[in-house]
């Protein structure tokens, strides 16, 4: 492919030797072409082996992934076009799990959304009880 890394965020560069490639024939139906290329593109990141990673990161990643990240592609039928979606696929799923998220701190309701709330209840149980009184005539 290039020999630019993979720019996962603005602290994280992964050189493409760090990713294992296998090509395999696409499954299903296809005639001669698929029958006879190896279009299917799995790329292979060794989370646990890798020197780009500091060790916060290779933790994080290795809690949400394991040991390794595999993503298979087979959607097009070129296998370079399947290298290519691989890629942005394992660079979003790493940039994904590297956002750090803040915890959700729980809140009260405030006093105007309990009192709103309250007040629908009252109106539906109006409402309710005027439909029975008619029947009851």
């Amino acid at each position: 492919m290039t020999a630019n890394p993979l720019t996962i965020n603005d602290h994280l560069e992964i050189p493409y030797e760090e990713i294992s490639w296998r090509f395999t024939g696409s499954g299903g139906p296809g005639g001669q072409h698929a029958n006879t290329t190896n279009t299917r593109v799995e790329a292979i990141f060794s989370i646990r082996d890798s020197p780009s990673l500091d060790d916060l990161e290779r933790e994080r990643l290795e809690h949400r992934f394991g040991p390794s990240l595999r993503i298979v592609v087979s959607k097009e039928r070129s296998q370079l076009r399947n290298r290519e979606i691989a890629v942005e696929l394992l660079t979003a799923r790493l940039r994904d799990a590297l956002i750090v998220k803040r915890p959700r701190r729980p809140t009260r309701p405030t006093l105007g959304s309990v009192e709103r709330r309250l007040e629908e209840k009252r109106s539906v149980a109006r409402k309710k009880q005027q439909r029975s009184r008619r029947d009851e005539e």
